[in-house]
């Protein structure tokens, strides 16, 4: 009897540790969708490479972070908070790999072009992802992709070409941004050969029939977005080079307009079709290269927060990690306190 009881206890004991770690893996695995609650953090806020991050607030209340496919078919993370990210999966599987970036499509022959600079967004019921086809110096052979979900994580389905390089009239044609302004969408895209607007369909899948290229900024930067506040359309896009490890010289630069389709200006009136433009970011002894940031996203104090990429220079292997900081305000302008990336802040703040 007593050895019945022993092993009925042990059963006992045995359970309630495994319920208990359950219970702890579950705390854990839910700390970075549930942890909103934070007073601070520190960069960077995803420790592997992500470049070109773009995020959205999906309809269930979290944030997604999608990137280049450093990490093949395009990478996606979770948040509630924008400093806490799990992994969820990716965009597409190797069976369901847009057509455009196919064996053939690359540079080379047999080789493929790349999905670059994803772009997220969620027009007319579907959540909408853009993506750069990219092929290292081959600009004639860049583009833009589509592909369509119900839902934030996918999966995605290819939905064809938005445009082409050598269709637009435009050299190394990526780093495509999305738009909707005054009830129609348009598409902004470029990479150091010019930057464009074109009006798209109501679906955001094609070019409007018959709408015409418009440029808005000059050969100095590539990945653009545009920000409305308080009247202003704000143009960011990233100078320098990008991808040279602790040697990059990536930048944020910005100028601003009364239109989306400009002039966009610096303070001092000088027009960024002229390549003139004021610095929000740049590099500082923690990270080099801080840019292509994602859409800014407002917490619920009315803080506006940038997220972007950037090497760390102690351990510049990882590659181009996630980073964030507040953007500020002053006399409608934008700043970042010491124009440099933070190693630690204050947290966004979001309600319960």
């Amino acid at each position: 009897m007593q050895k019945r009881n022993m092993k009925v206890m042990k059963r006992i004991i045995t359970s309630a540790l495994l319920l208990a770690a359950l219970f702890v893996a579950g705390i854990d695995r839910a700390a970075a969708d549930d942890n909103l609650k934070r007073l601070t953090f520190n960069n960077p806020i995803i420790s592997r490479s992500v470049p070109d991050p773009t995020i959205i607030r999906g309809e269930d209340g979290f944030f997604y972070l999608y990137g280049t496919e450093d990490s093949r078919n395009i990478p996606i993370f979770r948040s509630k908070n924008l400093v806490d990210w799990i992994f969820v999966g990716t965009a597409f599987s190797e069976s369901t790999r847009p057509a455009c970036v196919a064996p053939g499509s690359g540079g080379t022959p047999g080789s493929s072009a790349m999905m670059w600079a994803p772009d997220i967004n969620y027009i007319d019921g579907q959540y909408v992802l853009y993506f750069s086809i990219g092929v290292w110096g081959y600009g004639e052979k860049c583009g833009v992709g589509v592909a369509t979900s119900d839902r934030p994580e996918g999966p995605f389905v290819d939905r064809g070409v938005v445009l082409m390089a050598n269709e637009i009239g435009v050299h190394n044609s990526i780093d495509q941004f999305y738009i909707r302004d005054n009830g129609k969408n348009y598409l902004i895209w470029g990479s150091f050969f010019g930057i464009y607007m074109i009006q798209l369909t109501e679906d955001g899948l094609r070019i409007m029939p018959g709408a015409q290229k418009v440029q808005i900024a000059g050969s100095l930067m590539e990945a653009s977005y545009v920000y409305k506040r308080d009247g202003y359309y704000y143009l960011f896009g990233s100078a320098g080079s990008c991808c040279e490890g602790a040697n990059s010289t990536y930048r944020v630069v910005y100028g601003r307009s009364t239109s989306l389709a400009g002039p966009y200006v610096n303070k001092s009136g000088g027009r960024m079709l002229d390549n003139q433009c004021e610095i929000l970011l740049q590099s500082n002894d923690f990270v080099a290269g801080p840019g292509h940031n994602a859409e800014f996203v407002e917490d619920d104090n009315g803080d506006t927060w940038i997220p972007y990429h950037g090497y760390l220079r102690a351990n510049a292997d990882l590659g181009r990690v996630v980073l964030l900081d507040k953007v500020q305000w002053k006399d409608g302008w934008p700043f970042i306190e010491n124009s440099s990336p933070s190693s630690s802040s204050a947290a966004p703040y979001f309600k319960e």
